[in-house]
């Protein structure tokens, strides 16, 4: 999010150096609230994540046309095959491996965030939730498949220009003060996303 291409475990020190306007003005929003903290004494926090993904209710579901499970899962039904963006990354099955986080922990952080504060608890101004480790395209690709009972064998395209082998977030600071920890597997985050997608697939008037 805040752009670390030659760091592959990011902590909350790691230097800050945004390749998008996206990650930017995530960035400049955490500036805003460390002024106003200075200027009015706001308590404040920021959560980091990363890629979010699953459904907490089969009525909302990701319908982002950039995000890897609305990609797959499109692919999927409407009978293409989903793509892999690069295979040699010098990663253990060569795909990029990148922290996906389930929405509904997601929300646990926040409320858990929202309590610290109210309470007056010691704080930090930022937290990564993330695993430490990570899953790969390729081992989402094969969750996808085994989630859906739809067997396929991905495309392989060419690398995207930029794209890093691995970026993964440290969460021992969100871990010790807000209890975050990965409470969903890959296989319950793509089984909630699938569910989701079908949902909408079914409901007249969705897109």
């Amino acid at each position: 999010m805040y752009g670390t291409p030659d760091v592959d475990l990011v902590t909350e020190d790691t230097p800050k150096a945004p390749q998008s306007p996206y990650g930017e003005s995530k960035l400049i929003g955490e500036w805003m609230l460390r002024d106003l903290e200075i200027a009015n004494g706001l308590r404040h926090t920021s959560l980091r994540y990363f890629n979010v993904v699953g459904s907490g209710d089969p009525a909302v579901y990701d319908t982002s046309p950039h995000n890897l499970f609305p990609l797959v899962f499109d692919a999927l039904v409407d009978g293409r095959t989903p793509r892999i963006n690069g295979d040699d990354y010098p990663t253990p099955d060569g795909t990029n491996v990148r922290d996906y986080i389930h929405v509904a922990d997601l929300a646990l952080a926040h409320v858990a965030a929202a309590r610290r504060l109210e309470t007056g608890e010691t704080i930090e101004t930022a937290y990564n939730l993330g695993s430490g480790d990570g899953v790969s395209v390729r081992e989402i690709m094969t969750a996808v498949a085994r989630v859906t009972g739809t067997d396929f064998e991905p495309e392989i395209g060419p690398r995207r220009p930029g794209d890093p082998a691995r970026i993964v977030a440290a969460g021992d600071l969100a871990a010790r003060d807000l209890g975050w920890r990965m409470r969903h597997s890959l296989e319950e985050m793509v089984e909630s996303a699938w569910r989701a997608r079908l949902t909408a697939a079914d409901t007249p008037g969705a897109s």
